[in-house]
């Protein structure tokens, strides 16, 4: 693991120990919630280790102190600049990006996000601004812009909402905070959906995935739209009666990384 700093903000890299440069790899960011940092996102999801069997550059950045101490990303009005603080966490990440990869060969058509919560909604507007630069997002209990005409990518972007539905912090069915209004999970995907160019909701018949170890065995259902363009399928998992952090399987990290990456860019996107 490489420990770097950028903009005087800390962030943690996983480099396959195998990496020579001779081939571009992929890159994920992965986002930690409101509160949160890095190592704490990583504590959670737990990452590391698949980037050094699968293969790709994975970096845990940290997020600013809001007035009371907590990290957040400058996402949304609804998450989570509740203090109005002036940060350009856009530029921050794209900067970021950019760091990498002039130090990596980093593949530009395999640029991933995955988020929790504050850092779900954060992935989700990276996308919305710079579908050019970002190939897919992972969003567990985020939630992407409340108004979707504010939401104009200007190119397919892969999306998975995952999100339980007894959520508490986060609804399932979509609410507000005290910065503003904020969809819910089947608005999101249907936002992302419609934006691609997908067709129509196909949802599961059976719980599929297995992705909460509070509650061993199937839990989660999968809706997937069809008719998604190369690079822009989008997918809904729901983990029934799961909360706003729940504790996380083996399967939903596996889950995940195979998500983003059976999800490049086409070849002559970006």
């Amino acid at each position: 693991m490489v420990s770097g700093k950028y903009e005087f903000r800390d962030y943690e890299l996983v480099v396959p120990s195998w990496y020579d440069g001779s081939e571009p790899v992929p890159l994920v960011l992965s986002l930690h919630g409101y509160t949160g940092s890095g190592p704490v996102q990583e504590s959670y999801f737990r990452l590391g280790p698949l980037a050094e069997e699968r293969g790709f550059l994975l970096v845990t950045p940290n997020g600013t102190f809001d007035a009371a101490g907590s990290r957040f990303w400058n996402a949304t009005d609804a998450c989570c600049n509740f203090g109005g603080a002036e940060v350009d966490d856009v530029a921050h990440l794209l900067g970021l990006v950019d760091e990498i990869s002039a130090a990596y060969e980093v593949d530009p058509l395999r640029i991933h996000l995955v988020g929790h919560s504050n850092g779900g909604f954060m992935s989700y507007r990276m996308a919305c601004e710079h579908a050019d630069v970002f190939a897919s997002v992972v969003s567990l209990a985020g939630a992407t812009l409340a108004d979707a005409a504010a939401c104009a990518p200007s190119e397919p972007v892969g999306v998975v909402q995952v999100h339980g539905t007894q959520d508490q912090v986060i609804r399932f069915e979509g609410g507000s905070t005290p910065g503003g209004p904020y969809p819910g999970a089947i608005d999101t995907v249907s936002a992302w959906a419609a934006a691609n160019g997908c067709g129509a909701a196909e949802p599961s018949t059976a719980p599929v995935l297995d992705l909460d170890d509070g509650r061993p065995g199937a839990d989660s259902t999968i809706t997937a739209f069809t008719g998604c363009p190369a690079g822009g399928a989008v997918e809904l998992w729901t983990i029934v009666d799961g909360a706003h952090v729940p504790p996380l399987s083996d399967g939903f990290r596996i889950a995940v990384v195979d998500a983003v990456l059976a999800n490049p860019k086409p070849p002559g996107s970006g």
